[in-house]
């Protein structure tokens, strides 16, 4: 990309947790003159009581508040895309709301990028963190709901063996500059 383009654009970065979203979203949206990174932990958290976590096998309640997460962060996203942002969501979208979530954001261009490094990966990277993402998922559980159950729409990287600068380089490189 070159050094002070404008873009336009709008990045949903998903993946287990400890896959590297978090890292990767903020380098990238620090790449564009006027970038923007939104958490969708933020949504979640937001909920200070009565939230109800998802899990491999979620309550109503669950699934209902995590389409209201995914909702916020895509009108959130929308909102600074509309006013000449680049924006780079982060979120756990994994299953068949991978589909919905891409329709969620009815802006263009929209680049799904799913980090997915390997198992073996995921597991010492949360084994080296103070809190761990899986509170209510086992490590496997959620990297096989990724395998499994989510469709290949978008970019799908594995990042075992990159730096998160290097996967910015990728993403941009396969997305934006192509």
């Amino acid at each position: 990309m070159e050094p002070g383009r404008e873009v336009r654009t709008v990045f949903l970065i998903t993946g287990p947790s400890g896959s590297g979203k978090s890292t990767v979203a903020r380098l990238l949206a620090e790449r564009f003159p006027r970038g923007v990174h939104l958490e969708g932990d933020f949504f979640r958290r937001s909920i200070v009581s009565g939230r109800h976590e998802p899990t491999p096998r979620p309550s109503p309640w669950a699934l209902e508040q995590l389409r209201l997460r995914y909702r916020l962060g895509a009108t959130v996203a929308a909102a600074y895309f509309d006013e000449g942002f680049a924006v780079v969501l982060e979120d756990v979208v994994a299953g068949p709301l991978l589909s919905d979530w891409a329709t969620l954001i009815g802006r263009s261009p929209t680049q799904v990028v799913v980090l997915l490094p390997t198992i073996e990966v995921v597991t010492a990277r949360e084994a080296s963190r103070k809190a761990s993402g899986y509170t209510r998922w086992s490590i496997e559980e959620l990297y096989d709901a990724f395998l499994d159950e989510t469709p290949r729409i978008g970019l799908w990287l594995d990042t075992s063996e990159q730096t998160p600068e290097q996967t910015v380089e990728d993403i941009l490189t396969r997305t934006i500059d192509r």
